[in-house]
């Protein structure tokens, strides 16, 4: 497979643009990268946010995307575990436009790839990454809960005799949360969804899924069924689910305990969480697996995810399911567009091949 010396890309020349497609050349890979021939990207509320806010563009113009599968195109130097032609998923760097995925070649680090297993399309896998090392950092970090990861000795059972409770289980990251809980060995997964997505939840290993929009935390408080709460994932991390969040904490009375939120906290939801004592802590993670303090994390997660023996293949982890925008990287307004607007059980997908 052959790398054209130019390609198509979507472009945004400064915030609060729209996208203009158009040709650009990328650099031949480094040593230690590929370049990939991109056949699907995934679409996150962060793509929207940023094209508004800019909040994490260091360079205008720029290319959005960051979450995306394809197929291996060529080979930096010293690259032996992969071959022209292997089909990858990834999670691109934001803000380094040789690196993101709104455009129909990129480049990355082989060590940050994991293999598509045959039993899933390049539009399922192309959901896999951002939403997942999310949750495996909120889960597993030091900046987040800190618990042992499933694939550490013992890791697979640190959620034994506890609870844990999702907010926004339908929502990409709620979904992969409530696997990894599974697989962390939870004895009680309580989430919140829309009922159309109830039953879906509980095959993904949900115990209980209460309807989101009722509930309350005395009604979480009764679903955890007296177990003690290891922590609350706030998924959708709005005012008003960082508030629930903050709420059940304290309806459940556990003092060694946090809600763990994916964007930021307002004034005044900080006041709310330290406004009786003890206070409630409330933490903000930044699921970037290229940050080199999370590389322990994401370089494990890319291995124990992708190939034939991998998490998915197996079964253990179940993709997003794709909703595709047609039209290629010409229709991605639209695709933000409804992303922006809210879309609950699916992960909007554009193709940038597509005519």
């Amino acid at each position: 497979m052959s790398v054209p010396h130019t390609s198509r890309a979507a472009i945004l020349h400064e915030k609060g643009a729209k996208h203009v497609v158009s040709d650009r050349s990328l650099p031949a890979p480094g040593p230690g990268e590929v370049t990939i021939k991109i056949t699907a990207t995934a679409v996150n509320p962060a793509d929207w946010k940023n094209r508004e806010e800019g909040r994490f563009i260091p360079v205008w113009p720029t290319i959005l995307g960051s979450d995306a599968a394809g197929e291996v195109a060529a080979l930096g130097p010293d690259v032996s575990d992969f071959t022209v032609g292997d089909r990858v998923f990834f999670q691109g760097k934001l803000g380094h436009r040789d690196y993101c995925t709104f455009q129909q070649y990129c480049n990355m680090p082989a060590d940050l790839l994991s293999r598509t297993p045959r039993n899933i399309s390049d539009e399922q896998a192309a959901g896999i990454p951002v939403a997942t090392i999310a949750v495996v950092v909120a889960f597993y970090d030091k900046s987040g809960r800190g618990l042992p990861a499933p694939w550490d000795e013992a890791g697979g059972q640190v959620g034994k005799g506890k609870a844990i409770v999702i907010l926004g289980g339908a929502s990409s990251c709620g979904q992969y949360a409530i696997q990894l809980a599974r697989l962390s060995g939870f004895e009680r997964i309580v989430t919140t969804a829309s009922p159309k997505h109830h039953e879906f939840l509980t095959n993904l290993g949900a115990h209980v899924t209460l309807d989101r929009h009722t509930t309350t935390a005395e009604d979480i408080r009764e679903a955890i069924d007296g177990l003690p709460l290891e922590f609350v994932f706030d998924a959708p991390s709005t005012k008003e689910t960082q508030t629930l969040g903050i709420e059940t904490v304290r309806a459940t009375n556990t003092r060694d305990t946090c809600v763990i939120t994916l964007f930021f906290i307002g004034d005044e939801v900080r006041s709310l969480a330290e406004s009786v004592e003890p206070a409630v802590p409330i933490r903000y993670i930044l699921g970037v697996g290229w940050d080199p303090k999370l590389f322990y994390l994401s370089k494990s997660m890319a291995k124990h995810l992708g190939g034939e023996d991998g998490w998915i293949a197996k079964g253990l982890l179940v993709p997003n399911r794709p909703m595709v925008v047609v039209g290629g990287l010409a229709n991605l307004e639209e695709a933000l567009d409804k992303v922006k607007r809210g879309v609950s059980g699916e992960k909007v997908v554009i193709r940038p091949w597509d005519k």
